[in-house]
């Protein structure tokens, strides 16, 4: 799986969970904060999952 795929769906993800929380009124600099940890995690998860592995030789 690429690395674009891999973000545009964990992005996809992130919008559903602040529109939800949104909807549970949570205060918005909680939403914000739970946004930015989320970007984090899904940058860290991507490169993780997605990174080639060097040949042995």
């Amino acid at each position: 799986m690429s690395f674009g795929i891999y973000i545009v769906g964990f992005i996809v993800l992130i919008i559903g969970l602040a529109i939800g929380a949104n909807l549970m009124h949570i205060p918005a600099q909680w939403i914000g904060v739970g946004v930015v940890v989320m970007i984090g995690l899904g940058i860290l998860l991507g490169v993780t999952t997605t990174r080639q592995r060097d040949p042995s030789n």
